[in-house]
């Protein structure tokens, strides 16, 4: 068996790569960073050192590893006789690998069952936005692309923070991970891959994946950043960091068990692990880290207006995600570009159309004016 994975970065290798070696597929690394593709081609394995609970030092072998900008014509080999395509590029990054997928399903010989294709993006659906880049480079003389190959959303989960220097090929995770895959585009015929869980419905699971991790981790990033502290665990640590980390999970969890149905109390257990998976002290995650790209982070249906909107439209409203989103809009650290851009729009936009650029809300949604209030305030510390 074989998968093709494309992005050969720490979550690549760390995540979804180990989890396809423990399969037993050879994996077949794709990626355009010529260094790092160069040091996996020359290397027999590499280690993923899993830090928390249950520690452990986990050894990825029979992969090979490829660049897809200048050794094309290879990596469209390679899928045209995989099993698996797999990415871990970043949703922006889907429109540029998607036509060497194409090409890679075209080329494919007859009789092959059909190429099973799962983009592991942290972005809701993000399979449906490979495929429809797919779709837009398919051309219709190759045959059916819905015969050729099988596209299925995927919710992923596993802390991967920026890595020590020195490290090399190997990758420190934490030791909690989830891999939720739409199974029904499978039709019964999932591939086998032990750690992944396949279910009929994943938005309800996608949804609690961003509206408790990414949220959560997000607020304690940008609650820890105002606080002065520059590791996760370590804001995790503040007892006041920690209680508005918890008080914006409380909301989020309210809205996932009344919109999805979730049991209260099975959430509430869900709430607390990613609490302490946030808290892991083995986890060298900063809080500049994870809190770079307040623009996407401060999007329309992202980590904080996505629950906040919803609350709102309930006629609830979130005080606790307020508070996040103000902390967002206060997150200036002058290395990333987006903080850096946020600042200028707060600066040359009035509070209703910097609400409109930055959220994406209708100046008639209910939470559109509280978000106007508290750009107000933030354009006064600018």
């Amino acid at each position: 068996m074989k998968a093709v994975h494309f992005g050969a970065g720490n979550i690549g290798r760390g995540f979804v790569g180990l989890l396809l070696h423990d399969a037993g597929y050879e994996v077949v690394f794709a990626d355009v960073a010529d260094a790092l593709i160069t040091e996996l081609a020359a290397a027999d394995s590499y280690e993923v050192h899993e830090v928390g609970e249950n520690p452990a030092v986990r050894t990825v072998n029979n992969f090979r590893a490829l660049n897809s900008g200048t050794q094309e014509a290879a990596v469209v080999a390679e899928i045209a006789t995989a099993d698996i395509v797999t990415t871990a590029v970043g949703p922006h990054i889907l429109k540029f690998v998607a036509p060497v997928i194409a090409k890679g399903i075209a080329a494919r010989p007859a009789g092959l069952a059909p190429l099973q294709v799962m983009a592991c993006e942290n972005a809701i659906n993000a399979t449906d936005i490979l495929k429809s880049e797919v779709v837009a480079q398919w051309d219709p003389a190759a045959g059916s692309l819905d015969a050729a190959a099988v596209f299925a959303n995927t919710a992923v989960d596993r802390i991967v923070p920026n890595q020590e220097a020195g490290q090399g090929l190997d990758v420190t995770v934490e030791t909690f991970y989830e891999w939720v895959i739409d199974g029904t585009p499978f039709a019964g015929k999932e591939p086998v891959i032990p750690g992944a869980t396949f279910v009929d419905d994943l938005e309800p699971y996608i949804e609690r994946k961003l509206f408790t991790v990414n949220t959560g981790h997000a607020a304690a990033a940008y609650f820890g950043f105002e606080a002065g502290l520059g590791k996760i665990s370590e804001a995790m640590a503040d007892q006041d960091v920690a209680a508005d980390v918890r008080a914006v999970l409380d909301e989020t969890k309210e809205l996932l068990v009344a919109k999805h149905g979730f049991n209260r109390a099975d959430q509430e257990a869900y709430v607390e692990k990613i609490l302490g998976r946030f808290s892991n002290p083995h986890l060298p995650d900063t809080v500049t880290r994870v809190g770079r790209a307040p623009l996407r982070k401060l999007s329309r249906h992202e980590r904080f207006i996505g629950p906040a909107a919803e609350l709102a439209e309930r006629g609830i409203v979130p005080e606790a995600l307020l508070g996040a989103i103000a902390a967002a809009l206060r997150f200036n650290d002058p290395a990333d570009a987006e903080a850096v851009e946020l600042a200028k729009i707060l600066s040359a936009s009035t509070p209703d159309e910097a609400t409109e650029k930055i959220t994406g809300l209708a100046a008639d949604h209910p939470l559109f004016a509280a978000v106007s209030s508290l750009i107000e305030e933030a354009k006064a510390v600018v």
